[in-house]
């Protein structure tokens, strides 16, 4: 087990995989957000299943775990874009608006 603060190797190789993915379809909207969508799935499935499994029983548990997680940066959370966000982003850019064919 890694200790506080520290990545553990497997986490390193996941995020590096996953930043190597991203850059190589850097461009592609439609690409990246199918990665996105596999992250968040991922997020929710490990929550789910093997984080809620693993909570403590007991008070103490309880409070040593979120005294950890204070310390390490908080619930993990994946942030979602807001609809305002890209609007914006688009008002911003010249965007060609030719008809589909």
């Amino acid at each position: 087990m890694a200790e506080q603060g520290q990545q553990v190797p497997e986490h390193e190789a996941i995020a590096a995989l996953v930043r190597e993915t991203a850059k190589n379809r850097q461009g592609d909207v439609l690409a990246l957000l199918k990665l996105l969508r596999l992250l968040e799935s991922l997020h929710q499935e490990v929550r789910d299943t093997y984080f809620q499994e693993a909570l403590p029983e007991n008070r103490q548990a309880l409070y040593g775990l979120l005294k950890d997680m204070e310390a390490e940066g908080g619930w993990p959370y994946i942030h979602r874009m807001k609809l305002r966000s890209l609007l914006e982003k688009m008002a911003e850019e010249p965007f060609d608006l030719e008809p589909f064919e």
